[in-house]
């Protein structure tokens, strides 16, 4: 493993990429403000989970054959791409209906639920070949080959970002759900909330559209 310096510095380069503002981030947010605390946090767990799958995946260089190949980088992104606009749609469009079936006093479509919150969560990370590349180009930089063992270098200092990512997209969803919750007496204002977080997460769907694949 590297020294306590290089770890010190990895640290801190995690802990502030953790904290900038990024797709994961805004999707919590979003996730949050449409269904409640419960499904922010299940869906940080979520993106854990599906960050996880690109650190394991890095460490056996399933990561770099994907990246290498155009059409295998294209097939992944549209993937996931389509997959945030699906969710984005269906959030704005549950809003839109809930709020006509409150006019007619007809009970609103229930929140999604944390299982199902989680299990998005991992797919939307999982697909998201921008994650990949992030690291195969961070990590490696502290990774030692002299103390061998690389892969399991990779592992744990991929397991160190993702759970700052994790921690951070945590302190997101308590935030998001006490804006929610502090707007609970507006229910049109609630309505704003949840298609402005479906409008994002479209956003973030067609912003995995355009990504380039990284140079090699």
């Amino acid at each position: 493993m590297p020294d306590l310096s290089q770890l010190a510095l990895y640290f801190a380069a995690a802990f502030v990429l953790a904290v900038t503002p990024g797709p994961g981030l805004f999707y919590v947010a979003a996730r949050t403000l449409a269904g409640g605390r419960a499904e922010g946090v299940a869906s940080s767990f979520g993106t854990g989970l599906g960050g996880m799958v690109h650190v394991l995946a890095g460490s056996l260089g399933v990561s770099a054959i994907v990246l290498a190949s155009a059409e295998l980088f294209t097939a992944l992104k549209l993937i996931g791409a389509a997959y945030l606009v699906w969710i984005g749609l269906r959030t704005f469009q549950s809003a839109r209906r809930e709020a006509s079936t409150a006019l007619n006093s007809v009970p609103a479509t229930p929140p999604i639920g944390p299982l199902r919150a989680f299990r998005e969560g991992v797919l939307v990370e999982a697909l998201n070949p921008k994650t990949a590349a992030f690291f195969l180009a961070f990590v490696p930089q502290f990774v030692d080959p002299a103390g061998g063992h690389v892969a399991l270098q990779f592992v744990v200092l991929g397991f160190v970002s993702v759970a700052l990512n994790t921690l951070a997209d945590i302190v997101v969803a308590f935030a998001a759900s006490g804006i929610r919750e502090g707007a609970a007496a507006r229910p049109a204002f609630i309505r704003r909330l949840r298609e402005a977080s479906g409008t994002a997460m479209i956003a973030l769907g067609i912003g995995l559209a355009l990504a380039k694949r990284p140079a090699t």
